[in-house]
């Protein structure tokens, strides 16, 4: 016997349930394109640089949009970060002194701000630390692993072949010569000088006495302030008032970057890094070494 009906009410409910499907992608997708530029009125954008700066691009993402929207009046950025590689940092310094030229930035620093961290503090305008937060560790440092010696208990040699006689330096498989540790030492210090340099311009500070305190040694909040490394002792909502100050707001929405990612977003990232195929190179083991801030 057909039963008509219950082809129809299946077919109906099957409807229905497309149709929230449709319109939870539909919202998802509005959502991600319309982000937080739904209320109106001026707005705080919160920069928060947060763990080990290993990689610049989401903070230039971020720091792009943050001087491109009409509704972000100033910035705030949060820092809570012991540092991190040289070419991240300095790439998010350069951009952050480019969003300093088009609206007000005012730095916070958290529980730590050290090493990169504080170069990345430098693009502020002004910086609040907390009396008891980590800073200074103004240096660099290249880290490079060496298995020599257990290579040689487990039997394993490496045969390389190269261009030049430094072309290998930092290979995991043997220790630094003298030639290349006298090599590496003068691209710390060149390194070094340009981090000098930076807190000389920014923090106006003479060049000779920065050099007097910028070696390696960490310093609290308190004594950063009488080292002119930070303006103020204060908390977030201390720079955060600065910089509704200096925007001529009273109150305002903030907006967090990097921003959030959405479902769908993560959804489709994951999907594509399954498709992905990473390749190493075997002959560019050197650039397995860090050189960090």
């Amino acid at each position: 016997m057909k039963r008509p009906w219950l082809v129809y009410g299946l077919a109906f409910i099957g409807g229905i349930v497309l149709f929230f499907i449709f319109l939870s992608f539909f919202l998802s997708l509005l959502f991600y394109f319309l982000g937080e530029r739904i209320p109106h009125g001026p707005k705080i954008g919160v920069l928060e640089v947060k763990g080990v700066i290993l990689e610049s691009s989401e903070y230039l993402k971020s720091i792009e949009e943050l001087k491109e929207r009409k509704d972000i009046k100033a910035v705030v950025l949060r820092i809570d970060s012991p540092g991190g590689s040289v070419g991240a940092v300095q790439e998010i310094y350069e951009e952050l002194k480019e969003l300093r030229k088009v609206k007000p930035l005012v730095v916070s620093m958290g529980g730590v701000a050290a090493s990169g961290g504080l170069y990345i503090a430098l693009s502020g305008q002004k910086i609040f630390a907390n009396p008891g937060t980590i800073t200074g560790s103004i240096g660099v440092m290249i880290q490079l692993p060496n298995l020599e010696k257990l290579m040689e208990k487990l039997g394993i040699s490496a045969e390389v072949i190269k261009s030049g006689p430094y072309k290998d330096t930092g290979s995991a498989f043997r220790g630094l010569t003298s030639e290349e540790k006298k090599y590496l030492q003068e691209k710390v210090l060149l390194l070094h000088n340009q981090f000098v340099k930076a807190i000389a311009d920014s923090r106006n500070i003479p060049l000779e006495k920065v050099k007097e305190f910028a070696n390696g040694k960490i310093y609290t909040g308190e004594e950063a302030l009488k080292l002119k490394l930070v303006d103020e002792l204060g908390n977030f909502y201390r720079a955060l008032d600065e910089a509704k100050r200096l925007a001529g707001i009273k109150e305002a929405p903030l907006i967090f970057y990097p921003r959030k990612k959405s479902y769908l977003e993560r959804f489709f990232e994951e999907k594509l890094s399954l498709k992905t195929v990473k390749i190493y190179d075997p002959l560019n083991i050197n650039a397995l070494y860090l050189h960090q801030y």
